[in-house]
């Protein structure tokens, strides 16, 4: 039977091939991003590849309280029920003070972050958490970076860390309906758009060597795990934070 899937942060990377997983499973998908050009890009992609694909496109940006009531308005005119909500959207800012803006730079960093990778997920959930179907399920996007920093990002690897709290609040909250609440975080994966043009080759080749596996992460690899935990046989795993990252951390 399908299912009604909401991404955010469908537009690139890790959220777009969330959003093709579940379309290949014969479930409508609300892809939301801020980027309407390339979110009409991403629905004619997965349409070519996935025939008979139902996927709906959405240009909002989720750090705008606004766009609540957006997306409300959406799923309620679907008259349908949301059965797993993926909270993909996020962003690593520049580095506060790299234009010697002293203070006010380096704060303008950490509240940049915290807007882009724990807002972004508050202002989704809150708004649609009332329109979920008991048995539901919520996925955040957290990092490796919540466990080990986030080199000369402070505020990254921190935001990313808030979403853990507040991961184990929604399944407590949310457990009465059945609805589980679970956090995935990655280690570095290729192909994505969080570091705009790529990494430096120097910097990429020491984190696929700080892997046990010895290659980098892939969107597939991530998207996998986000529908196993919206699946039936992932039903029973809440209040966790997953890591997925080749090893790099050791389940630390």
């Amino acid at each position: 039977m399908s299912r009604f899937i909401a991404v955010t942060g469908a537009s690139a990377g890790i959220g777009k091939a969330t959003a093709q997983r579940f379309a290949e499973h014969g479930d409508t998908v609300l892809l939301i991003a801020r980027r309407e050009k390339r979110l009409a890009e991403v629905v004619q992609e997965i349409e070519s590849s996935v025939p008979g694909a139902d996927v709906q496109p959405l240009a909002l940006d989720m750090s705008d309280p606004g766009s609540a009531d957006v997306l409300r308005d959406r799923v309620r005119a679907t008259g349908r029920p949301v059965d797993a909500l993926l909270c993909c959207a996020g962003a690593v800012p520049p580095s506060g003070d790299t234009d010697g803006g002293g203070m006010e730079s380096v704060l303008k960093e950490w509240q940049d972050a915290y807007t882009a990778n724990v807002l972004t997920s508050v202002v989704a959930v809150e708004s649609v958490t009332p329109l979920m179907a008991d048995g539901g399920s919520i996925v955040l996007y957290s990092s490796v970076a919540a466990y080990r920093g986030s080199g000369g990002t402070g505020g990254y690897g921190a935001a990313k860390a808030a979403l853990h709290s507040y991961v184990h609040l929604l399944a407590t909250n949310l457990g009465p309906r059945d609805i589980n609440a679970n956090a995935i975080a990655p280690g570095y994966v290729a192909g994505t758009d969080l570091f705009g043009d790529g990494l430096p080759a120097a910097r990429e080749n020491k984190l696929v060597r700080q892997t046990v596996l010895g290659r980098a992460g892939a969107p597939t690899d991530i998207a996998e795990l986000g529908f196993y935990l919206c699946s039936p046989p992932g039903g029973y795993i809440t209040s966790q934070i997953l890591q997925v990252n080749g090893g790099m951390n050791h389940g630390v």
